[in-house]
């Protein structure tokens, strides 16, 4: 999927649920399907590939990396490792923002419940009808295809407008909130956008939108059956009056990555409003000062991108500039994470210093003071935590956290010091108990750790230096003493 041109898009990854609200489930035991899971864990999440000759047909792929077929007598298989002409389906969309899954050789219609499940309806029932639950984490940036600007909360008019180049800072980032079957969008303030472009405190009718796919990409259709599109020169996001989806109508949900501010030990921010020189000699936050950290996926060096799309990198005599258009060697920085600061190295093997004048330069061979940085993550007011068995949620009975959820709750996130404090929705906070338990009715706020480790995922260490991870049970837990899949979450 195209974007434009600063983060990937999103894979589509999503549950199906049928008429008697279960979702289709990929067993590892002979390849078996069936539509019997409760919620949406592992087994039960299905991602969207498009054929690429021809964009309308679809395939499914199960989390065993093994796709889904039926044979001329609609017998149900998912046992394929590569799409042959029995994996072809065709999306039908319904008018409540269900589908129906046709295949495109055998005409016939994919439904059933429990383990009779196949492909040979005639017609569409209720039978043949599958509700779609995003699987992805809900924080993404919102990019319009038609106008290849990105949406953006607009405090001065009060609105989502659609004319971002970049999704710069915390007004990009949009959550998606899933119910019932339908998804609201969240602005960074907590406000729910309306079919009439408003921003309300209220998830109600009007700010519930079914989801729909077309070639890829993604429609939101309100509970007038109109569709959410870019309006008037700043682009308000707001329902048209088309009641079917075109090129305007379209949207591609991209990664957000984290965004953050250096503080330098002279406690100013560092800054690229000097021109091409990276120097800690601001005393304000600005765009100036907003980083984005990209993360490399094989060496997991770090990368900072400018708000005007070049890299910081290492030149002559160490000093460091913002002047790479791409992502080379000197372009990556180790990151050594010290408790409430960090440590960076540059490709030559020395830390990153402040100079008296502010100037940053890579000339340390030792940490001290001026090679020591605070380090803020701007874009991320609200934690949503999934990690490799599902999203963190309260415990329905008790004051511990679920990490095996197929919903999720949101939760507020409070810099303090380069520690973090994670709110609950009752205002209470988080703190890891003498059993190690993570709890969520603290009185008094704890620090916690982030540490930017992989591509896409975060590691929380307690303020007694063990990580967070979700234990065998899908209890959240503060015991790790290492950082493994259970303890990298996505946020």
């Amino acid at each position: 999927m195209p974007t434009n041109g600063i983060n990937r898009a999103l894979k589509l990854q999503f549950g199906l649920i049928n008429y008697e609200n279960r979702y289709l489930t990929a067993e590892a035991f002979g390849f078996k399907v069936n539509a019997s899971g409760v919620s949406m864990k592992k087994k039960q999440i299905w991602t969207l590939e498009q054929d690429e000759q021809d964009g309308q047909v679809v395939f499914l792929r199960s989390h065993l990396g093994r796709y889904l077929a039926s044979d001329k007598d609609g017998k149900i298989a998912c046992g394929a490792e590569k799409p042959d002409p029995d994996c072809r389906f065709l999306i039908v969309p319904q008018s409540d923002g269900r589908w129906a899954l046709q295949s495109e050789l055998y005409l016939r219609y994919f439904g059933g419940s429990a383990d009779y499940l196949s492909c040979f309806a005639q017609a569409i029932g209720e039978q043949e009808l599958w509700a779609v639950h995003l699987a992805l984490h809900p924080q993404a940036s919102l990019l319009s295809v038609a106008r290849k600007r990105y949406a953006h909360l607009s405090s001065s008019d009060g609105e989502i407008s659609v004319d971002s180049n970049i999704p710069w800072g915390v007004d990009s980032l949009v959550t998606l909130v899933y119910l019932d079957g339908k998804y609201s969008l969240k602005t960074c303030d907590s406000r729910f956008l309306s079919n009439d472009g408003k921003l309300v405190k209220e998830n109600t009718n009007t700010t519930s939108f079914t989801l729909e796919l077309k070639s890829g990409k993604l429609a939101f259709k309100d509970c007038d059956g109109k569709y959410l599109t870019p309006v008037g020169p700043t682009g308000t996001l707001r329902s048209g009056r088309c009641s079917k989806p075109g090129k305007d109508e379209l949207f591609d949900l991209e990664e957000s990555h984290p965004q953050v501010v250096f503080q330098a030990a002279n406690k100013r921010f560092v800054s690229v409003k000097q021109g091409v020189s990276i120097s800690a000699n601001q005393d304000v936050e600005t765009d100036m000062e907003t980083f984005q950290m990209e993360i490399d996926k094989e060496s997991k060096k770090s990368m900072f991108r400018t708000n005007g799309g070049s890299y910081w990198t290492l030149v002559t005599h160490g000093e460091i500039q913002s002047t790479a258009t791409e992502v080379e060697v000197n372009t990556m920085f180790d990151i050594e994470w010290r408790g409430q600061r960090v440590a960076l190295k540059a490709s030559n093997g020395k830390y990153v210093c402040t100079k008296k004048n502010g100037q940053l330069s890579a000339v340390s061979d030792t940490v001290g003071d001026d090679e020591l940085f605070l380090m803020k993550l701007i874009n991320r007011p609200m934690l949503i935590l999934r990690g490799e068995n599902g999203f963190v949620c309260h415990h329905k009975n008790s004051n511990t956290l679920n990490a095996n959820r197929s919903v999720y709750d949101i939760f507020s996130l409070i810099f303090n010091d380069g520690a973090y404090n994670v709110k609950s929705v009752n205002g209470k906070f988080w703190y890891v108990s003498s059993s190690g338990l993570v709890c969520t009715d603290g009185e008094k706020p704890e620090d916690f750790f982030l540490e930017f480790l992989e591509h896409g995922r975060v590691a929380i260490k307690g303020s007694d230096g063990k990580y967070l991870r979700g234990d065998q049970g899908g209890t959240l837990m503060g015991h790790g003493t290492t950082v493994d899949v259970s303890s990298l979450w996505e946020y």
